[in-house]
């Protein structure tokens, strides 16, 4: 077996992208959240993600968290930049966009909307990769997407050099396990888990590193978990991945049948950033709604038990 050096590994999060009361980037928030980050510990920083609001941003605003996501990094970790659209045509400009502004890495879905074919999936990976020399990734999402990429067909193209790693985001833990397994013969592939809740446990069974939503809130405590977990120590390891799944319970602050799950997991990240100080406001992009002052409260009080206030 060939000695793995995975090129992303540890804690990623996923950067919220503030915005100001007006739905505008506030970029001067978005500079302290990244300085948060970095100064918790954090490998890595993957820009327009599904917690940094892709899907409601315009192509100007992403542009913007790009180059001021890019900017406050400084090369101090390398940024990956979400490029996820609806087809291969969309998202091969998002790519080069993301290129031109200085992005170390991409990250693309498979294609939705339209109904898709494997077959089909397949090709979007290989042409996409063929569009640009940054390390692509995919992102495994069914959620969102309505389709889920098999660990046959992600092995497939990283053997093939077409992909660098897989954020995995499906809930499918015997597929991720599959992943983690096929990954012991590609040295420089990165199988990176996006759950929050069992990262621990991911780590065990063979992920290279997390992409938590939640590590906007608490990027030290995943760090303390990927450094518990690196050394062996996984009663420590556990030990954090409890507190953390406590603090989890933010996302159902939202008062019953108000939000949607996407809405609700996003609006307690914000706010619970906003109770941190880190950023200025709790506003999330439109349909959704900011959560209000109960809810906030809520918040405040998970934040209390887990040590964070």
């Amino acid at each position: 077996m060939n000695a793995r050096t995975p090129r992303f590994t540890g804690v990623i999060p996923p950067v919220v992208t503030p915005l100001t009361a007006d739905g505008e980037i506030d970029t001067v928030s978005l500079e302290r959240l990244v300085g948060f980050l970095l100064e918790g510990g954090v490998t890595g920083l993957f820009a327009l993600g599904s917690s940094g609001e892709t899907a409601y941003l315009t192509d100007t605003q992403k542009d913007l968290v790009v180059d001021i996501v890019v900017g406050a990094a400084a090369g101090q970790v390398p940024v990956i930049v979400g490029t996820i659209e609806q087809t291969t045509n969309r998202a091969a400009e998002r790519i080069e966009a993301a290129r031109r502004r200085g992005a170390d890495a991409v990250v693309a879905t498979a294609p939705f909307y339209t109904r898709t074919h494997e077959t089909e999936v397949e090709r979007h990976f290989r042409l996409l990769a063929g569009t640009t020399d940054l390390p692509l990734l995919a992102y495994d999402v069914p959620v969102c997407v309505h389709s889920k990429l098999s660990a046959d067909l992600v092995l497939r193209l990283a053997g093939d050099g077409v992909l660098a790693g897989v954020k995995d985001s499906s809930g499918d833990d015997v597929g991720l396990r599959y992943l983690c397994l096929g990954a012991q013969d590609l040295p420089d592939f990165s199988v990176l888990t996006g759950h929050e809740v069992v990262v621990d446990a991911m780590l065990l069974g063979g992920a290279d590193g997390a992409v938590p939503g939640l590590g906007n809130v608490d990027p030290h405590g995943y760090v303390r978990l990927d450094r518990h977990a690196a050394a062996g120590d996984w009663t420590a390891a556990r030990a954090e991945q409890d507190r953390i799944a406590r603090l989890f319970e933010i996302v159902t602050a939202a008062a019953p049948g108000t939000a949607s799950a996407t809405a609700g997991g996003l609006g307690a990240f914000k706010t619970a950033l906003k109770v941190r100080g880190v950023i200025d406001t709790n506003v999330v992009s439109p349909p959704m709604r900011p959560l209000d002052e109960t809810e906030t409260g809520r918040i405040a009080q998970i934040l209390e038990r887990a040590g964070l206030r």
